[in-house]
């Protein structure tokens, strides 16, 4: 098969909603070719609707990947499929998070740990190495958010969860210093999320910044 080499491929995990979705709407009005990945079909097809109804010059376009990060042999198979069609990847931007409900340590749910642990932590060990290749092979960036709230009251699951993530793509940040590829840690100043209105319930939000604002401040930093 003849690759067809397109310098301006993102994958974006974690993009129906949030700040996912506003970078990977940011991404294709620059003219990049996203692949949205998530869960939610909803939130992907208006992503998709955004970016089509925009009408902007030069924009890119959208291909969605309805799947969960946590499912190893569909990533896996999304992995080889970037591979085949674009030969590799110039972003990838990891959005993709479990936000489990505030609670103390002594009232931990077990399925909400478990589901912490999959998504925020175990999911981003099993990625690197999938996607590692298709970043190698177009001088790729990794993007990941950090979002510190280890040993925060309440936060133990996702403070924990998050920060073994961040533990993880610092390691990796290291091992690829020096022949890439390129790994970026961020944290976006407070939005008006689903993930933070859970943290933060009844919050004045008007003083939060908008993801797409921080999208295009992130995007442009790199």
């Amino acid at each position: 098969m003849t690759q067809t080499i397109a310098p301006k491929i993102a994958l974006v995990t974690g993009a129906s909603r949030g700040f996912g979705a506003a970078i990977a709407e940011q991404l294709a009005m620059r003219g990049w070719h996203v692949v949205a990945v998530a869960r939610t079909v909803g939130g992907l097809e208006d992503l998709d609707d955004r970016v089509k109804s925009a009408g902007l010059p030069g924009a890119g376009s959208v291909t969605l990947a309805p799947m969960d990060v946590t499912n190893d042999d569909a990533m896996r198979h999304l992995c080889r499929s970037v591979h085949d069609r674009w030969g590799g990847l110039k972003l990838w931007v990891h959005a993709a998070i479990h936000a489990a409900p505030l609670a103390p340590m002594g009232s931990l749910d077990a399925k909400d740990w478990d589901k912490s642990i999959a998504t925020n932590t175990r999911a981003t060990g099993m990625l690197i190495p999938m996607v590692e290749p298709l970043l190698r092979a177009h001088d790729g960036t990794a993007l990941f958010l950090d979002d510190p709230r280890a040993g925060q009251a309440f936060f133990g699951a996702y403070g924990a969860t998050k920060a073994g993530q961040i533990a993880l793509v610092k390691s990796w940040q290291a091992e690829t210093a020096r022949h890439g590829p390129r790994v970026v840690i961020a944290t976006p100043a407070g939005m008006p999320t689903a993930t933070r209105a859970r943290f933060f319930p009844g919050e004045d939000r008007a003083p939060l910044a908008s993801p797409q604002d921080e999208a295009r401040r992130i995007l442009d930093t790199l």
